[in-house]
């Protein structure tokens, strides 16, 4: 095939993703951002350790990402978990598996393997365009503001890898959601997936406890229930364990106006021996003395029962022990999508065909957090960014080929 032009729109792992198989095939391939630096998303990951991916079965992996599941299996099919600890390997990033499963670089830093992707793409010749911000097509291409003014950039064929609505000091502002609603494409709302949720903490219990870990327990929901820990803020609850069930509380809140997630605060104890154990101790006893004798509770796991239960039920043994094992937290919202590790919504996978083209804009492809998928932590969200823009960059070459 004849060397063609491509604008990738997007500096991310999904973009760079693309970059790199347009490039070994020999194209001429652009990156613009509208950041001054590129993947300042992927850095910041990098500060806690770069998951990059799951070691989980892959069977299991792949059905990640909820209704998504069946339009991004074959991206994920031709770039597995494998395959991206492969890449990162011959990039000089040996990974390693946690105890948990998750993937993760052995320098736990996002910042050499980036530097060296970049200096590979370099290598195969890619462009990069750092401060472009698009805004808005032209003909034969796309328009941008830059330092030096507007620019018009024509190209054979585009990828729009511009991220999705959380973390927009970054650079996912949401920003293109616009630009291509006004050409017809289907955009689904943005809302905040990976988050925490605020709860009307009394001020003594908040200015006391933000920042407390809740460790050894269990959290349920629809979406489950799983061990852990969480975290509580002053706005309300969040970290890793909240994560794993806030597409199901997100999505109760939309529906029903309430949600509650229920912690078992002893998970190691049973209902019928906490109830025995409390009732061991006489009633006159203070509560936090009850608590510590009978069921091993102090800290912050005391004052949440103090602040989520009745005094009726602090006095009754058997009530209080139906507390421990099943506490009812009582959610007000999601924390903005700003605050959010990733955002769900985006561009509807109806609107896009099989190669990830833009059905009403012919040569425009999409891959990343733009498209309407959410996964839950873990290496899910790097992983199918990867995948999916290698995929789009297959399509462009398809499309292109048959032009």
């Amino acid at each position: 095939m004849k060397q063609k032009t491509i604008a990738i729109i997007g500096g991310g792992p999904a973009g760079l993703s693309a970059a790199e198989v347009l490039s070994a095939n020999g194209h001429a391939v652009s990156v613009y951002d509208a950041m001054p630096t590129f993947a300042r998303k992927f850095l910041l990951a990098g500060k806690s350790g770069l998951n990059i991916t799951h070691s989980e079965d892959y069977e299991r992996f792949a059905t990640r990402f909820g209704k998504a599941n069946p339009r991004l299996r074959a991206a994920l099919d031709a770039f597995t978990p494998a395959d991206i600890r492969a890449w990162a390997a011959d990039l000089g990033t040996e990974t390693f598996v946690g105890s948990s499963g998750r993937v993760f670089p052995k320098v736990m830093k996002a910042s050499p393997l980036l530097r060296a992707w970049l200096a590979r793409l370099e290598s195969r010749g890619v462009k990069f365009c750092t401060r472009h911000r698009w805004v808005g097509f032209a003909q034969g291409g796309h328009l941008f503001e830059t330092p030096e003014g507007r620019k018009t950039i024509a190209c054979d064929a585009t990828l729009l890898a511009l991220g999705g609505a959380s973390y927009p000091r970054l650079g996912s502002d949401a920003g293109w959601v616009p630009l291509l609603s006004e050409r017809g494409i289907e955009v689904a709302p943005f809302q905040p997936a990976n988050c925490g949720f605020d709860v009307a903490w009394s001020e003594l219990f908040r200015d006391r406890f933000a920042g407390e870990p809740l460790k050894s327990v269990t959290v349920t929901s629809r979406a489950g229930t799983f061990p852990g820990e969480f975290v509580i803020s002053r706005h309300g609850i969040e970290g890793s364990l909240i994560y794993a069930h806030s597409a199901t509380l997100r999505d109760d809140l939309l529906r029903h106006g309430e949600a509650m997630l229920t912690v078992d605060l002893a998970p190691g104890r049973s209902l019928e021996r906490l109830s025995r154990d409390l009732a061991r101790h006489d009633a006159k006893t203070s509560f936090s003395n009850r608590l510590r004798k009978g069921a091993g509770i102090d800290g912050v796991k005391a004052a949440l029962l103090r602040e989520l239960t009745l005094e009726s039920e602090r006095h009754d043994p058997h009530r209080l022990a139906a507390a421990i094992k099943s506490l009812p937290i009582p959610l007000l919202r999601p924390r903005p999508i700003a605050e959010a590790i990733s955002s769900a919504g985006g561009i509807a996978f109806s609107a896009i065909d099989e190669t990830y083209m833009l059905k009403h804009l012919p040569g425009i492809f999409a891959a990343g957090e733009m498209l309407d998928w959410e996964a839950p932590t873990g290496g899910y969200l790097l992983s199918a960014c990867f995948a999916t823009g290698r995929a789009a960059a297959r399509g462009i070459e398809d499309w292109l080929s048959r032009r």
